[in-house]
């Protein structure tokens, strides 16, 4: 600033303070805008609309056959995997929960689908857990509600990462309100089904909620079909 304020004049150098200080203003102001900007690598959460995330469907029939699987969502589904056809999926099922897919020939553990919609979960009975105590109520509260052990790890693998940096997390499972979002048809018709569905929010402190009444009770007999998911609400 010196040599310009001998070359140009003190006016000049007037000038050039004054647009510097313009430059440092506007750069503070795009270094904010940058930061609150979505990453775009975040997991999807509930919001306005919903994503329903990861739920999958495990198949398994007491010997093997096909299987019929479509889904009455109230909402759009944004992801499935293997595709969903015009009716839905067409699988060969066998009873270790192998799936082969009719319309690829190839092999799937599971059904899987993700979707947004506008249902609105009940958060007024849950759990208040710290997040560093998030995988072991999940192991035992999934196992305690009918989830095997093949079921509950990858729930916990997909979810534990959101969940466990949180102070806390309020968790719910969804019942009526979920399964009426998202009716689930399957045919031959299994004789026992298991829908898990969870919403959750993470919490800076505790806070008081009241808890269920009872989770859900299971028992696996004959041909049995599985569905686990979840979703994140702000």
């Amino acid at each position: 600033f010196l040599y310009f304020g001998r070359k140009y004049g003190m006016k000049h150098k007037k000038w050039l303070i004054l647009g510097g200080c313009v430059l440092l203003v506007a750069l503070a102001a795009l270094a904010v805008i940058l930061r609150e900007r979505p990453n775009p690598w975040d997991a999807p959460a509930c919001g306005d609309p919903n994503a329903d995330m990861k739920p999958v469907i495990y198949l398994y029939p007491e010997e093997t056959m096909d299987v019929s699987v479509s889904l009455d969502y109230d909402g759009v589904l944004t992801t499935t995997y293997p595709a969903y056809g015009e009716s839905g999926w067409a699988v060969t099922a066998m009873p270790d929960g192998t799936l082969i897919n009719r319309e690829d020939g190839k092999e799937y553990s599971y059904l899987f689908w993700e979707g947004e919609s506008d249902v609105v979960y009940d958060m007024t009975h849950g759990y208040v857990v710290k997040g560093a105590d998030t995988a072991a109520f999940l192991q035992a509260t999934l196992s305690r509600m009918g989830l095997i052990p093949r079921e509950y790890n990858e729930f916990i693998v997909f979810w534990l990462p959101r969940m466990e940096k949180n102070p806390f997390n309020l968790i719910t499972f969804q019942t009526k309100r979920y399964t009426d979002n998202a009716k689930l048809s399957i045919s031959p018709k299994p004789d026992s089904v298991l829908r898990v569905f969870m919403a959750y929010r993470a919490l800076d402190e505790w806070v008081e909620v009241e808890a269920p009444a009872a989770l859900p009770q299971f028992e696996r007999k004959g041909f049995t079909a599985v569905e686990w998911g979840g979703c994140e609400v702000q």
